[in-house]
Protein backbone atom coordinates (compact mmCIF):
# COMPACT_ATOMS: atom_id res chain seq x y z
CA UNK A 1 0.00 0.00 0.00
CA UNK A 2 1.51 3.12 -1.36
CA UNK A 3 1.95 6.22 1.19
CA UNK A 4 1.75 9.95 0.63
CA UNK A 5 5.78 10.17 0.68
CA UNK A 6 5.71 7.81 -2.24
CA UNK A 7 3.65 9.84 -3.69
CA UNK A 8 5.59 12.93 -2.96
CA UNK A 9 9.12 11.52 -4.03
CA UNK A 10 7.57 10.35 -7.38
CA UNK A 11 5.81 13.37 -8.66
CA UNK A 12 7.46 15.26 -11.83
CA UNK A 13 6.65 18.51 -10.15
CA UNK A 14 7.14 18.99 -6.65
CA UNK A 15 7.28 22.72 -6.48
CA UNK A 16 4.79 24.26 -3.96
CA UNK A 17 3.05 27.04 -5.26
CA UNK A 18 1.13 29.85 -3.73
CA UNK A 19 0.38 33.06 -4.20
CA UNK A 20 -0.61 36.42 -1.04
CA UNK A 21 -4.02 36.64 0.52
CA UNK A 22 -3.79 39.98 -1.16
CA UNK A 23 -3.01 38.89 -4.47
CA UNK A 24 -5.68 39.31 -6.97
CA UNK A 25 -7.67 36.34 -8.39
CA UNK A 26 -6.13 37.29 -11.74
CA UNK A 27 -2.91 36.79 -10.37
CA UNK A 28 -3.41 33.36 -9.00
CA UNK A 29 -4.72 32.53 -12.07
CA UNK A 30 -1.50 33.31 -13.72
CA UNK A 31 0.36 31.09 -11.26
CA UNK A 32 -1.95 28.41 -11.75
CA UNK A 33 -1.97 28.24 -16.02
CA UNK A 34 1.79 28.69 -15.81
CA UNK A 35 2.62 26.10 -13.52
CA UNK A 36 -0.23 23.68 -15.67
CA UNK A 37 -1.87 23.32 -11.60
CA UNK A 38 -5.30 23.39 -10.31
CA UNK A 39 -4.61 25.07 -7.22
CA UNK A 40 -1.91 27.00 -4.91
CA UNK A 41 -1.68 27.82 -1.39
CA UNK A 42 -2.27 30.99 0.43
CA UNK A 43 0.03 32.80 2.20
CA UNK A 44 -0.60 35.41 4.70
CA UNK A 45 2.80 36.76 6.58
CA UNK A 46 4.70 33.26 5.49
CA UNK A 47 2.32 31.29 7.11
CA UNK A 48 -0.42 29.02 4.96
CA UNK A 49 -4.10 30.21 5.38
CA UNK A 50 -5.65 28.35 2.98
CA UNK A 51 -5.54 27.26 -0.85
CA UNK A 52 -7.32 28.50 -4.41
CA UNK A 53 -8.71 26.25 -6.47
CA UNK A 54 -10.39 26.37 -9.98
CA UNK A 55 -13.49 25.59 -8.12
CA UNK A 56 -13.08 28.55 -5.58
CA UNK A 57 -12.72 30.97 -9.26
CA UNK A 58 -15.55 29.51 -10.76
CA UNK A 59 -18.16 29.53 -8.06
CA UNK A 60 -16.97 32.17 -5.59
CA UNK A 61 -15.67 34.32 -8.34
CA UNK A 62 -17.12 34.31 -12.18
CA UNK A 63 -20.59 32.97 -10.89
CA UNK A 64 -20.67 35.35 -8.28
CA UNK A 65 -19.97 38.34 -10.36
CA UNK A 66 -16.32 39.01 -9.45
CA UNK A 67 -13.95 40.20 -11.51
CA UNK A 68 -10.60 38.23 -11.26
CA UNK A 69 -8.63 41.87 -12.13
CA UNK A 70 -10.26 43.27 -8.69
CA UNK A 71 -10.61 40.20 -6.45
CA UNK A 72 -8.38 39.46 -3.47
CA UNK A 73 -7.58 35.83 -2.96
CA UNK A 74 -8.58 36.31 0.00
CA UNK A 75 -12.05 37.26 -0.39
CA UNK A 76 -12.46 33.82 -2.64
CA UNK A 77 -10.06 31.15 -0.84
CA UNK A 78 -10.73 28.11 1.02
CA UNK A 79 -9.69 28.64 4.38
CA UNK A 80 -10.42 25.30 5.64
CA UNK A 81 -7.91 22.70 4.75
CA UNK A 82 -7.63 19.08 5.27
CA UNK A 83 -4.31 17.85 5.36
CA UNK A 84 -2.06 14.88 5.53
CA UNK A 85 1.15 13.31 6.91
CA UNK A 86 4.02 11.42 4.79
CA UNK A 87 3.27 8.21 6.72
CA UNK A 88 -0.82 8.43 5.27
CA UNK A 89 -1.52 5.69 3.21
CA UNK A 90 -2.93 6.77 -0.15
CA UNK A 91 -6.67 4.54 0.26
CA UNK A 92 -6.32 7.25 3.14
CA UNK A 93 -6.41 10.56 0.82
CA UNK A 94 -9.00 9.10 -1.56
CA UNK A 95 -11.40 8.76 1.51
CA UNK A 96 -10.51 12.25 2.83
CA UNK A 97 -11.27 13.81 -0.78
CA UNK A 98 -14.34 11.77 -1.24
CA UNK A 99 -15.82 12.95 1.88
CA UNK A 100 -15.37 16.58 1.70
CA UNK A 101 -15.36 16.58 -1.83
CA UNK A 102 -11.72 18.36 -2.70
CA UNK A 103 -9.24 17.51 -4.77
CA UNK A 104 -5.83 18.55 -3.18
CA UNK A 105 -4.49 17.61 0.23
CA UNK A 106 -1.55 19.52 1.35
CA UNK A 107 1.11 17.45 3.29
CA UNK A 108 2.35 18.81 6.32
CA UNK A 109 5.34 17.05 8.98
CA UNK A 110 6.14 18.52 11.90
CA UNK A 111 4.08 22.04 11.21
CA UNK A 112 6.15 22.24 7.97
CA UNK A 113 4.47 21.82 4.40
CA UNK A 114 6.00 19.35 2.77
CA UNK A 115 3.77 19.42 -0.94
CA UNK A 116 0.78 18.91 -2.26
CA UNK A 117 -1.44 15.84 -3.54
CA UNK A 118 -3.70 16.16 -6.16
CA UNK A 119 -6.26 13.91 -6.81
CA UNK A 120 -4.71 12.96 -10.05
CA UNK A 121 -1.50 12.10 -7.75
CA UNK A 122 -3.79 9.46 -5.42
CA UNK A 123 -5.79 8.17 -8.13
CA UNK A 124 -2.26 7.22 -10.40
CA UNK A 125 -0.66 5.65 -7.39
CA UNK A 126 -3.86 3.98 -6.20
CA UNK A 127 -3.88 2.35 -9.32
CA UNK A 128 -0.80 1.35 -9.93
CA UNK A 129 -0.59 -0.55 -6.69
CA UNK A 130 -3.63 -2.74 -7.73
CA UNK A 131 -1.89 -3.26 -11.21
CA UNK A 132 0.61 -4.32 -8.95
CA UNK A 133 -1.62 -6.67 -7.40
CA UNK A 134 -3.16 -8.36 -9.96
CA UNK A 135 0.15 -9.04 -11.38
CA UNK A 136 1.02 -10.54 -8.37
CA UNK A 137 -1.80 -13.33 -8.21
CA UNK A 138 -1.45 -13.75 -11.88
CA UNK A 139 1.96 -14.98 -11.07
CA UNK A 140 0.68 -17.04 -8.25
CA UNK A 141 -2.32 -18.58 -9.92
CA UNK A 142 0.29 -19.57 -13.24
CA UNK A 143 2.64 -20.93 -10.52
CA UNK A 144 5.67 -18.75 -10.76
CA UNK A 145 5.06 -17.61 -7.28
CA UNK A 146 4.42 -14.52 -6.07
CA UNK A 147 5.98 -11.23 -7.31
CA UNK A 148 5.71 -8.01 -6.26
Amino acid sequence: MATVKQLIATKKNAANYSVSANDTVLRALQVMAQASIGSVLVTDQNKYIGIFTERDYARKGELAGRAAKDTRVRDVMTGEMYTVMLDTPVEQCMVLMEKHHIRHLPVVEKGQLIGLVSLTDVMAAALSDRDSEIKGLENYILGSGFAS
